[in-house]
Parts: structure tokens; C-alpha cells; sequence
């Protein structure tokens, strides 16, 4: 399975915390972590000052301690876990899904599936409860929608629609049976 990933594995991007706010990426590929950095400053001896990058293969990445708290502390403990678990050879290929896919499949799980689905991690949190998410269980369980359901769900919010007009204790019921329908 690992033979479907291409030679970059793994990438982000981000500032760093304060105060010098400098830029960081972060790339794994199959053999090596690469952590670059951009300095960013206003003062005259820091500029032109070419970017760094530190080059390491997995096995050294997974010894060095002292620069997993740097990548710990750039990005946060869940990237840094994320970048162990490559450089140990276990791919999350979940966790490398696009958000609307993932949005997707998660429209067709039951109500108490999703909700301890975002008690995983998150980022399933942050899908579960997003309004992408409620507006496709919204148009599921209403084959009918119309532009007037549209406008008073764009108003009041996804979520709260849902529950206001849609959530019965049978509603779980009907969306796997509409979901086994589609199969």
C-alpha cells in the first residue's frame, strides 16, 4: 500500500510561535524529514538572509528528541505524532483524505456514529461540527429541498435546522435506510 504514496509523503506549513514569527515547512518524504526555515525580520542585518534546512533521515528524526519538541512547538503535538508514525512506516491514509470527501462519508454514518467519530481527533471534531457537514445531512434527510429551506437554514445555521425540523428518534433509522438504498 505504501508503494501508492509518491515521494513526498507529508507537508505543512506555518509560522512560528512569537515573538520572531519566523516560517516554517515542515516535508517528509520516504527516506528523510526536512525542516526549513525562513527568517522574518525587519531589522537591516537580517535581511537577505538565505532560508535554513536541516535534512535528516527517519531513523535519525525518530533519536533527535530536541528537534521533535521544535516541531512540536512549531506546528502541534498531533503533526508531530502524525511525522513519528511516517518515519515508523504506519500511513494514516484516512487522515491524508480530503475534507470534502471525508465531509462525504461522513454524511452517510448515523447521527451516533459522527458523534463519536469527532471524539477522535480533532479533526473529525472540527468536520462533525462544521456547517458543510450539517448542510449535507440537512439535503439528505429532505429530498425536496427548496431555495426558501435554503435561505431559512442559511439564516438560522445548519445544525440548528436539523434538530429544529429534521431530528426525530427515527431519523437515524431512515438515513441507514436510505443509505443501504443507495448501495
Amino acid at each position: 500500500m505504501a508503494s501508492l504514496l509518491g515521494e513526498q509523503i507529508f507537508e505543512i506549513s506555518d509560522r512560528g510561535p512569537p515573538p520572531p514569527k519566523d516560517f516554517f515547512q515542515l516535508v517528509v518524504t520516504r527516506n528523510e524529514v526536512i525542516l526549513r526555515s525562513w527568517t522574518i525580520s525587519v531589522r537591516l542585518g537580517s535581511r537577505g538572509v538565505p532560508p535554513k534546512e536541516l535534512k535528516m533521515t527517519h531513523p535519525d528524526f525518530l533519536k533527535d528528541r530536541g528537534l521533535q519538541q521544535h516541531v512540536g512547538g512549531i506546528f502541534e503535538q498531533r503533526v508531530l505524532e502524525h511525522v513519528l508514525l511516517l518515519c515508523q512506516g504506519q500511513f494514516d491514509y484516512l487522515e491524508r483524505l480530503p475534507d470534502d470527501i471525508l465531509l462525504r462519508i461522513l454524511s452517510y454514518l448515523e447521527l451516533k456514529d459522527t458523534t463519536k467519530l469527532a471524539q477522535a481527533s480533532k479533526r473529525f471534531r472540527k468536520l462533525c461540527s462544521s456547517e458543510e457537514f450539517w448542510e449535507q445531512i440537512v439535503r439528505n434527510c429532505c429530498p425536496g429541498f427548496t431555495s426558501d429551506m435554503e435561505g431559512l437554514a442559511n439564516a438560522m445555521g445548519w445544525r440548528p435546522m436539523f434538530f429544529t425540523f429534521f431530528y426525530t428518534t427515527d431519523s437515524n433509522t431512515e438515513r441507514s435506510n436510505r443509505a443501504d438504498s443507495l448501495k
